[in-house]
């Protein structure tokens, strides 16, 4: 077998392995794809950790992989992928987003932050009055898609 399958292979059976992954009270845990070296994404991690999330990361070099196995269309894609509970969560999501989705169950495969819009969370920089206006994305991936919740500019996520 060579490289690229055995890397295919194993970004596939890690992916399975984190769709239900739950901690013992029933709890579900949101597993992180990410680069190793991704600052923006260990921000990101910790806005999810201070809302009540438990987190599992998973550093990869091959997040075009993980987005792939996924279903993340690239005009979502971000810097890190996460699945919690059947569903993915593409990028600088508001852990408010993420929580309004478990406890919904809409028939989305997921929910996005394209790119990297500034004053996302993970991605606060500057001053909030110049941060971003962006929106969170539904994608079912079949192509469509809505907007679960738009984000004004300047807004912040801080808990």
């Amino acid at each position: 077998m060579n490289k690229k399958a055995i890397i295919l292979v194993s970004v596939i059976l890690l992916s399975l392995a984190g769709v239900f992954a739950f901690q013992s009270d029933g709890a579900p845990i949101l597993v992180v794809y990410k680069n190793p070296s991704c600052g923006c994404c260990a921000s990101w991690i910790d806005h999810m950790e201070e809302a009540g999330f438990t987190v599992e990361v998973r550093d990869t070099e091959d997040m075009n992989a993980v987005k792939q196995q996924q279903g993340v269309n690239a005009s979502f894609a971000s810097c890190h992928t996460a699945i919690i509970d059947g569903y993915v969560v593409e990028g600088h999501v508001p852990a408010a987003d993420v929580t309004r989705m478990l406890a919904e169950r809409p028939a989305i495969l997921g929910l996005a932050v394209p790119g990297m819009p500034v004053g996302s969370p993970g991605m606060e920089q500057g001053s909030p009055e110049n941060y971003d206006a962006y929106d969170v994305m539904t994608f079912d991936g079949t192509g469509a898609t809505s907007v679960y919740h738009s984000v004004a500019a300047g807004s912040t996520t801080k808990l």
